[in-house]
């Protein structure tokens, strides 16, 4: 079932040209909005992400586990694939609310539209490009800098989540191998003792 989604999405990947669009459905001339890129590329990497982390890779992770419970393996690989798209996709999400990334976005497409017909210079307010440069987009950087630092205090926080319970399912992991070594060592103590039995019983009197 992953391998056939796998092949799917790989197959998706590749008739798609650099921006995630199929080229044959945007008309030659067709001016694309950047937020629509935007979501297209994100959708490309949740697909390229899906199809690198395959069911295959992520038994060979876990063979032990895969050979003792391989239905629970396949809904907690289906689960974690799950659960990864969605918190990609949320994260996105709050990065564009927090930048306001969909206005800024569709204002310079604006912009770009507008000023396809101006053949005046543009305007600066100082006359010095490099100055407007930085003043337009150093508040910019530095709302994206204090965004990105809450971003890895929250990754930082989820990935000690993560690795707390990777070390747990380990645990359980190894304990039921543990259960499964004490009921192979005791049916064979049982399996002796009946041939023990067996064999007295069979002895003559």
């Amino acid at each position: 079932m992953a391998e056939a989604n796998n092949a799917n999405v790989d197959g998706a990947c590749e008739e798609k040209g650099p921006e995630g669009l199929s080229s044959e459905s945007v008309p030659p001339g067709t001016t694309i909005s950047r937020v629509k890129l935007l979501d297209t590329m994100v959708d490309t990497f949740l697909q390229k992400l899906v199809a690198a982390g395959s069911y295959q890779r992520f038994t060979d992770c876990y063979k032990r586990f895969y050979q003792l419970q391989p239905e629970m393996t396949q809904r907690i690989y289906d689960k974690f694939i799950t659960q990864l798209q969605a918190s990609i996709r949320e994260e996105i999400s709050e990065i564009k609310e927090e930048g306001n990334l969909e206005a800024v976005l569709n204002a310079l497409d604006k912009i770009v539209e507008e000023g396809k017909a101006r053949n005046e210079p543009a305007w600066r307010p100082s006359g010095i490009p490099e100055k407007d440069l930085h003043s337009a987009m150093a508040p910019y950087f530095l709302q994206q800098r204090d965004t990105l630092q809450r971003r890895v205090q929250k990754q930082e926080a989820e990935n000690r989540q993560l690795a707390d319970a990777v070390v747990a399912g380990r645990r359980q992991v190894e304990e039921l191998q543990l259960q499964v070594q004490a009921r192979q060592q005791a049916w064979q103590a049982l399996h002796r003792e009946q041939r023990e039995l067996v064999a007295v019983l069979r002895e003559p009197e």
